[in-house]
């Protein structure tokens, strides 16, 4: 009705789903990223998961934990899902999500590459380790999820410039393939995958550091900025 307004500087805006059932990620998922690094495609996509209690807000602090030298940072797609289902069929899989949204998959490298059996969760799943907002933009309102530049930048330069036509697995596909093994329910929150230009794989590595700021930006989606503390 535009008649309950109230000034944005006066308000903290929260994470637009706070507490989801499940946070569900996805690993080398743009042909750039696999190219940075050297890797094949996948055949299949590779899941990962964050705990719920790494959602932080679009402009919250990350904190960057005594536990780590190596934090990096991963501009993502996020699907909001609206609809429970199990065994969904791709060609019907869009009408399982709510919405789109912007994230960030904070990572610490050396406990995702190195430590912890070189199993991903924990270096993934710290505490403020996935800013997400600002809104969910409903999937009606995006022209086309699958041509949206996809951006980041750490302190004013660019580090990732990309579109999502470059996604391996496009969000229906995912949508498909999760939920051969999991019933997803609304709120679930799936993370697409980041494309090219991580800290890690830059010569040399590239790391955040303490007062740092990490704006991450998504077409018709908004943006989301971030310090490091």
């Amino acid at each position: 009705s535009g008649q309950h307004r109230v000034p944005r500087a006066t308000v903290q805006l929260l994470a637009p789903v706070g507490d989801p059932e499940k946070v569900i990620c996805v690993g080398l998922n743009y042909h750039d990223h696999c190219q940075e690094q050297a890797v094949k495609v996948p055949k299949e996509p590779l899941i990962f998961s964050k705990f719920p209690s790494a959602i932080t807000g679009p402009f919250d602090d990350i904190v960057h934990p005594q536990d780590t030298s190596e934090l990096d940072w991963e501009v993502e797609l996020a699907a909001v899902i609206g609809k429970r289902g199990r065994h969904i069929e791709e060609a019907v899989a869009l009408e399982h999500v709510l919405g789109f949204t912007v994230a960030n998959d904070v990572s610490a490298r050396d406990w995702q590459m190195r430590r912890n059996g070189r199993q991903w969760l924990l270096g993934k799943t710290f505490d403020t380790f996935c800013p997400l907002g600002p809104a969910i933009v409903t999937r009606e309102a995006v022209a086309d999820v699958h041509n949206l530049w996809i951006r980041c930048s750490v302190n004013g330069q660019r580090m990732q410039d990309s579109n999502t036509r470059h996604l391996i697995f496009g969000v229906p596909a995912l949508v498909a393939w999760v939920s051969r093994f999991v019933t997803l329910v609304p709120g679930d929150i799936l993370l697409t995958g980041t494309p090219a230009g991580v800290g890690v794989f830059r010569k040399p590595p590239v790391f955040l550091k303490r007062g740092d700021e990490v704006k991450c930006e998504i077409e018709e989606l908004g943006t989301i900025c971030n310090r490091v503390v």
